[in-house]
């Protein structure tokens, strides 16, 4: 259910949200709710924010460039092992685990962008990078 507030904005936040909304491809209202959104996820969970990527906006790390959805992935990758994860990012235990929390939370969020993720094999990825190049690692 959703439910209809009236706001009152200064002339300078209603050109900045607007500017927002068109960058976002959104209405000034769809772009209004999502920020408060955020802005009540940022409250309530510590070590998260949201920051705009390539893909839109995503919940992501404090003091980070790094996706909850990517922490999550590797996370995975580990078979849930919080420490070598956090060894592996050079981060704190804490936030891998603040990141898990938020997975929980908002599932369907993290499985969406998860899913994303996967769909690029190294054929989309050429085809998005043309100039990419493929390195191979030897232990």
């Amino acid at each position: 259910m959703s439910r209809v507030m009236s706001l009152r904005f200064k002339d300078s936040q209603v050109e900045r949200l607007t500017r927002l909304a068109r960058r976002l491809g959104r209405t000034p209202t769809e772009t209004a709710s999502l920020l408060v959104e955020e802005a009540l996820r940022v409250s309530e969970y510590a070590s998260i924010t949201f920051r705009d990527s390539a893909v839109g906006r995503q919940a992501s790390l404090l003091g980070t460039r790094l996706a909850v959805w990517h922490v999550v992935m590797i996370v995975r990758s580990y078979e849930g092992d919080v420490t070598r994860t956090a060894e592996h990012l050079e981060i704190p235990v804490v936030q891998v685990e603040a990141a898990l929390q938020y997975a929980v939370d908002f599932p369907h969020e993290i499985e969406a962008a998860l899913a994303d993720n996967a769909a690029y094999d190294e054929a989309a990825l050429r085809r998005a990078l043309p100039t990419m190049q493929v390195f191979s690692a030897v232990p």
